[in-house]
């Protein structure tokens, strides 16, 4: 991991050449040799400076030296004699104190260690949540490593479950109040919603009391009534879009009905121009049909009672929506139709899009302008001299929310193409960093070594049979400081590791993507199909890849 700052290498803790072994392990809390000779653990204990350090990843001759007591003195005859095994019966009580002085002095520096340990973990934790912002691009640069980590499948257990938890489900969209699963997608009222309903409900109020005029302070509540009943329609519409979108097998994410209708998100573009033209067009055919619904139920009621009022309202806000939606600019369903004629005849939906997208921005700059010139000449009912003046205002903010929503839905769609168009070339194997495995109890300072003499830039903890358990967080990394390392263990530094942060290393755009936004995460493991570890996949090296494709003329 880059976590060096400008030397762009990872680097132990203490920057002196020391040998290791393969896996390191703390020794027990006696007082021992850091470093066994080749007579064996038996030598002079009297030289050591600080007997709890890790025997693999014992600090330089200089840390050594400043970790000594002061008021102890080398045994200069254990340093030129290293062959000695066992100490002279006659030195029993010499070696007492000195013994003594050892135990007293691996209690201080382990106290020490204890503290170095837990302030480090507490700086790295406080860091954790951050995300990286410095990482080369390193696309295009693994192919072939994965034999750096382990070059067949752990055996024994199956892997997978992060120290024995459950899967976790998977989280819900959200968007506010949870109203229902329709055919198994969640529908959202947002709290903008509310906003509406008492819009509608005053500005309607208003009307039945000029229509209805014996109501009273009874006719909010109609006018309520009539909110809910026109968002019920506007559901409606909504799900017409859903049920044709399940009967493609296209995902959708969740509907949200907000302040100027509702939203069907879908996850994925159809497949054909067909496919499109018929999951947009469903939406306000529906529409049409609910006018033509209300049309009928209102002829055998009465005009002018309360619900022959609601019967003519709905029938004409349906209508409105239905006009509405057709119009032929994205983000409105009219948009989408556009598109998939333009799709058809071009042979390319990114054509397609740009057509409808401009289109929208002009009809933006249409609905801005016209619809308030509109209503003021008496096009829409409007103009009256009583409230002109406030009319004129109240038309004008519409019309801005309006061109605004309209506007920025035909730039998103822009992008949104963009995006698919440059999808493919995000593949997980080529953005893998290169990982080495570690053991738990590994000090940071030793596994930022092996890193650096590996060329890996991510850490993965391994269990004693090679089963992956967590990753190492490189923002937790970056939070310790260098003279904390060799104290710190890198399980202290690492997210455990569940199911669905395994992500394969065949995926690419879109579905790579889609795992991604499954468990969001800093940083996932990479398998090959045979369960083999391929590498590290860092969430920071994934939007910058993106950036850079999005960044490219289509």
């Amino acid at each position: 991991m880059d976590v060096s700052g400008a030397s762009g290498q990872p680097r132990s803790g203490d920057d002196q050449p020391t040998d290791h072994p393969a896996v390191p392990t703390p020794p027990p809390p006696a007082a021992e040799a850091p470093a066994p000779t080749e007579d064996g653990p038996d030598t002079d204990t009297a030289a050591t400076p600080d007997s709890n350090t890790p025997a693999s990843n014992t600090p330089g001759p200089e840390a050594a030296r400043a970790e000594e007591p002061e008021d102890e003195t080398p045994d200069t005859t254990a340093a030129t004699a290293p062959k000695t095994k066992t100490h002279e019966t006659g030195a029993d009580e010499a070696g007492s104190d000195q013994a003594e002085a050892d135990r007293a002095g691996a209690d201080r520096a382990g106290a020490d260690k204890a503290g170095a340990d837990k302030a480090g973990a507490d700086e790295a934790a406080a860091d954790g949540a951050k995300t990286p912002e410095s990482a080369p691009d390193t696309a295009g640069t693994h192919e072939t490593h994965r034999t750096l980590a382990h070059t067949e499948p752990p055996t024994g257990p199956a892997p997978g479950m992060a120290k024995g938890e459950p899967p976790r489900p998977p989280k819900e969209p959200g968007g506010g109040i949870l109203m229902g699963r329709p055919f198994g997608v969640p529908v959202y009222v947002a709290p903008s919603w509310f906003l509406v309903a008492a819009l509608i409900t005053w500005v309607f109020g208003g009307q039945l009391d000029r229509v209805l005029p014996e109501l009273g302070a009874a006719r909010y509540l109609v006018s309520l009534f009539f909110a809910v009943a026109f968002y019920a329609s506007v559901l409606v519409h909504e799900l017409a879009h859903t049920v044709a979108a399940i009967r493609f097998k296209l995902p959708v994410r969740r509907i949200q009905l907000q302040f100027f209708g509702g939203v069907s998100e879908i996850e994925k573009e159809a497949e054909t121009p067909g496919r499109e033209f018929v999951l947009a067009f469903v939406g306000p055919l529906l529409s049409l049909v609910l006018a033509g619904l209300f049309y009928l139920a209102m002829k055998p009621v009465q005009p002018g009672t309360v619900p022959g009022v609601l019967l003519a309202g709905l029938m004409v806000s349906n209508l409105i929506v239905a006009a509405f939606n057709l119009l032929p600019g994205l983000p409105l369903d009219g948009g989408r139709m556009l598109r998939a004629v333009v799709w058809k005849i071009t042979g390319k939906p990114m054509s397609g899009t740009v057509a409808a997208a401009w289109v929208g921005r002009a009809l933006a700059v249409a609905v801005l302008v016209g619809l308030p010139l509109l209503n003021s000449s008496g096009g829409l009912g409007g103009g009256t001299e009583e409230s002109g003046g406030m009319n004129t205002v109240t038309d004008a903010l519409l019309a801005a929310i309006l061109a605004a929503i309209i506007w920025t839905g035909a730039g998103n769609s822009l992008r949104m193409a963009r995006l698919r168009e440059h999808l493919p070339e995000l593949r997980a194997r080529t953005l893998t960093r290169r990982a080495v495995p570690v053991e738990t109890d590994t000090p940071l300072s030793e596994a930022l070594r092996r890193a650096n003499a590996a060329g890996a830039r991510a850490l993965v903890v391994v269990d004693a049979d090679g089963h992956p358990l967590s990753l190492v967080r490189e923002s937790a990394i970056v939070g310790v400081p260098e003279h904390r390392r060799p104290w710190v263990p890198v399980s202290g530094l690492a997210q455990d590791l569940t199911d669905d942060m395994r992500v394969s290393a065949e995926l690419s755009g879109e579905e790579l993507l889609d795992a991604l936004r499954a468990a969001p995460a800093t940083e996932y493991l990479v398998v090959e199909t045979t369960g083999e570890i391929y590498g590290v996949l860092s969430a920071a090296d994934v939007e910058r890849a993106f950036v850079k494709a999005m960044a490219r003329p289509s």
